[in-house]
């Protein structure tokens, strides 16, 4: 019998004994389909991270394998995406020009860092972390990344040269460039790219009409972009389009991936130290969402926090094999999980399919334009721009209108960093603000019944003599002066109170800031002669308040009801029993 401990550790260890035939010929299906797909975006996506093809291909295999054996998603695809890419050519082009041996070297220390701290999150169980990325957040983020991402491209589609990581300088280098545009190039882009849009909308349909089958339909479909290689390659092999200014991918090693060993110098290792945060960040709430998406479909069951280890460790070997930083990835995912998938071996299946490309398939892509791989970033990120974010979010609440503006205008103008650090900081700031301001409402008694609401919203029962107030929030250091103020000026405005009760049906917490305001309030309102008492206060509050001598200096009672309050301190209750009687 295993021990508890190593199980939980090794998830491989639960899934793995209880794998059977039919669990193979499964995940052998959705490894072939996730194979073919994976091929082209992984070159392309390495592209995208202005590091060699081959990358792609090598950041795709070791890291599936150590995901298969560490993750707990039975669907989950992990490997290089486009969002994580974009933030790896952004952070490491800050430190070494692309095309150089230090830009390589520099990746894979961000790969490095990456697995460091997600494995180290994992360990301390810290996964609760990535709850401060809110959603409007992560949308805006995504959107704006997607939009980066299209534009970076658009020069390999036209052929001419795209500088910077901002929009205003990809699109001032286009416009300079714009004269430079290589026509070949451009067709050969513009088809692909429109070929790919085809495939992905139309294909499918067609395939169906024609009669052939939905599993067969399917893999046609997801082969669309080897198809688009194919016929490109072809084409620019067999005109010798390459002499007329057509960038091809050019020689690809045919081989396994290499030992590498990432540069761990103090200075390279402080400056991408904040840039592989945010990419682990990121990447686990991607990764997370989609394995919990794809999980609840099946009724399975993600750990958060073993999916740190489990991404931890793929970015440490995609660190130590020639790669660069990985997740998990939405599309390809997504496909595994529709193709059938089972368990976690189909991944491990898909990097042996992987492999065999690498040492097999890779002098074929010599030819392969760069503007086919660009449509096939492009036809994928543009699934990822959602700016209709931007119109639910003013409609239903300013405070995420403003993080979503914010994290998409920072992200387009100033860089991935930028964008979603402000995005997180107004968020955080913006919940301050709010919570800081809590709702606060005085409430009385529905008549016939033993509820309380808001007077302002019911037709109610009070009485001049009491003011029951219902706090919507914990108390905290930055409400609790909020609070006060709100009853000094209450009850200074109202000569016949003689009694203030508190209902706490809200009050999840009170910290030491929110006791001394409210030691504070119950002093002030004794000194004008009126009585605080609290109605309805939770166990862990009222745990707490019993370590402090505010309970032992109060004015007034405490009510396990506010209906026992109402009754106790007004005549009401007793004038409803004699009218009843």
């Amino acid at each position: 019998m295993l021990p508890a401990s190593l199980a939980r550790y090794l998830p491989v260890l639960d899934w793995g004994r209880r794998y059977d035939r039919n669990a193979l010929t499964n995940d052998l299906i959705a490894a072939i389909i996730v194979t073919i797909m994976l091929v082209p975006q992984s070159l392309a996506y390495a592209l995208l991270a202005g590091l060699p093809p081959e990358a792609g291909i090598y950041a795709s295999i070791l890291p599936i394998i150590l995901y298969a054996i560490f993750g707990t998603s039975r669907a989950l695809a992990v490997g290089p995406v486009a969002v994580v890419s974009l933030m790896t050519a952004a952070a490491v082009g800050q430190v070494a020009e692309a095309g150089t041996m230090g830009y390589a070297a520099a990746a894979l220390t961000l790969a490095l860092l990456s697995g460091m701290i997600l494995l180290a999150m994992g360990l301390l169980r810290l996964g609760f972390i990535a709850n401060f990325l809110s959603h409007p957040v992560i949308a805006g983020f995504i959107t704006a990344s997607g939009i980066l991402i299209a534009t970076s491209q658009i020069g390999h589609i036209a052929g001419i040269k795209t500088e910077g990581h901002t929009l205003p300088e990809m699109l001032g280098s286009l416009w300079r460039n714009l004269g430079q545009i290589n026509f070949i190039t451009l067709v050969i882009g513009v088809s692909a790219t429109g070929f790919l849009f085809w495939v992905r909308k139309g294909l499918k349909p067609l395939l169906r009409a024609k009669g052939v089958g939905p599993r067969m339909a399917d893999v046609l479909t997801k082969a669309g972009p080897v198809a688009a290689v194919v016929a490109t390659t072809v084409a620019v092999w067999g005109l010798g389009l390459d002499q007329f200014g057509v960038k091809i991918v050019g020689d690809v090693p045919s081989n396994l991936p290499p030992l590498t060993m990432p540069d761990l110098s103090p200075d390279l290792v402080s400056a991408l130290f904040l840039p592989a945060l945010l990419i682990s960040v990121i990447g686990f709430v991607e990764s997370i969402s989609v394995a919990q998406t794809l999980a609840a479909k099946k009724r399975q069951r993600i750990v958060p926090d073993q999916e740190l280890i489990g991404l931890g460790a793929a970015n440490i070997g995609a660190a130590f094999t020639g790669g660069y930083p990985v997740t998990g990835g939405f599309a390809r995912s997504v496909v595994n999980f529709d193709a059938g998938a089972e368990t976690p071996a189909a991944g491990a299946f898909t990097a042996v399919g992987l492999a065999i490309a690498a040492v097999a398939l890779t002098p074929l892509v010599f030819f392969l334009p760069k503007a086919t791989l660009a449509a096939t970033i492009i036809v994928a990120v543009l699934s990822l721009v959602d700016l209709s974010i931007l119109r639910r979010a003013w409609g239903y609440a300013t405070a995420d209108f403003i993080a979503v503006a914010t994290t998409i205008g920072l992200t387009l103008i100033m860089g991935v960093e930028v964008g979603v650090s402000a995005g997180v900081l107004v968020s955080v700031l913006l919940h301050l603000y709010n919570t800081s301001r809590p709702h606060i409402a005085e409430v009385g008694l529905v008549e016939g019944t033993e509820h309380f609401r808001n007077i302002r919203r019911h037709a109610v029962l009070t009485d001049p003599s009491l003011v029951t107030v219902r706090v919507d929030e914990s108390l905290y250091y930055a409400n609790a002066r909020y609070l006060e103020d709100y009853l000094y000026d209450r009850v200074l405005r109202d000569k016949a109170a003689r009694n203030v009760v508190l209902m706490m049906t809200a009050v999840n917490e009170i910290d030491l800031s929110a006791l001394e305001s409210l030691e504070a309030i119950n002093t002030r309102l004794s000194e004008i002669g009126i009585d605080l008492h609290l109605s309805e206060v939770k166990g862990p509050v009222m745990d707490r308040l019993k370590r402090s001598h505010f309970l032992h200096d109060l004015s007034g009672r405490i009510y396990l009801s506010q209906f026992a309050a109402f009754c106790d301190l007004t005549s009401l209750c007793d004038r409803k029993l004699k009218a009843a009687e």
